[in-house]
C-alpha cells in the first residue's frame, strides 16, 4: 500500500514534469487526483472542522511565502541562475488564464496533496518507523518526486515546503491545517502574488 503509492506518485510527476507535451496544469490536476483516489482506496482522511485549523492554516500559509520571498532573495548569492530557474518554474503553466489555476491549486491540488502526502503517505510511514522517520521518509519522496522537473530551485522549493508542511503533520496531526495551509499558498504564490 505504501509502496504502491510511492511509486504511483513517481510515475505521476514523472508524467507531469518529465514529458514536455500537454498543459502543464491538466496534468498535476491529474496527477494529484489520482494519487488521491489511490489513498482514499485505502483510508478516509481524519479531517476535523475547526476554526482554528483554519486560521493557523492562513497564517503557516503567510509563514511559507515569507520563507519563499526570503529564499528568492538569497538564492542568487548561493545558486547560480537561481532566478532563472524560478522563471522556468512559473513559465511552465504559462498561456494558462490565473484563474483556472487559483481554482485549481485552491479546490483540487492543495487538498488532494496533504491528503495524500501528509494524510495517506506520512500518517503511515510515522506508524510504521516513528514520527522522525515518517517525516523524514516522506520529505525525501515529496522532494524526490520533484527530480523530474530537472530544476534545482524546484527540488529544493519542494524539499522546503514538503518539510514545512511535514513538520506542522508531526506536531499538529491536523489535516485541514495543512488543506488549508497548502491550498492558501500555493493559489497565492502562483495565480496572485507571485515572487519574482
Amino acid at each position: 500500500m505504501i509502496i504502491g503509492g510511492i511509486l504511483l506518485a513517481c510515475l505521476c510527476w514523472f508524467f507531469t514534469f518529465g514529458l514536455s507535451w500537454g498543459n502543464f496544469w491538466v496534468k498535476i490536476g491529474l496527477s494529484v487526483v489520482v494519487v488521491s483516489l489511490y489513498s482514499l482506496v485505502f483510508q478516509k482522511p481524519k479531517i476535523v472542522l475547526r476554526p482554528s485549523s483554519v486560521l493557523w492554516g492562513i497564517f503557516s500559509a503567510a509563514v511559507l511565502y515569507g520563507i519563499f520571498f526570503a529564499g528568492d532573495a538569497v538564492a542568487p548569492y548561493f545558486i547560480s541562475g537561481a532566478h532563472t530557474n524560478v522563471d522556468k518554474i512559473y513559465v511552465l503553466g504559462e498561456g494558462t488564464h490565473k484563474f483556472p489555476i487559483f481554482i485549481l491549486l485552491f479546490l483540487i491540488t492543495g487538498p488532494g496533496e496533504e491528503v495524500f502526502w501528509r494524510g495517506f503517505l506520512q500518517g503511515n510511514l510515522m506508524r510504521r518507523f516513528g514520527p522522525l522517520a515518517g517525516f523524514m521518509l516522506t520529505t525525501l519522496v515529496y522532494g524526490g518526486v520533484h527530480l523530474f522537473s530537472f530544476n534545482l530551485i524546484l527540488v529544493l522549493a519542494a524539499f522546503v515546503a514538503g518539510a514545512f508542511w511535514g513538520v506542522l503533520f508531526l506536531f499538529k496531526k491536523d489535516l485541514l491545517l495543512l488543506i488549508v495551509s497548502h491550498s492558501v499558498w500555493s493559489s497565492v504564490i502562483f495565480a496572485i502574488a507571485p515572487i519574482h
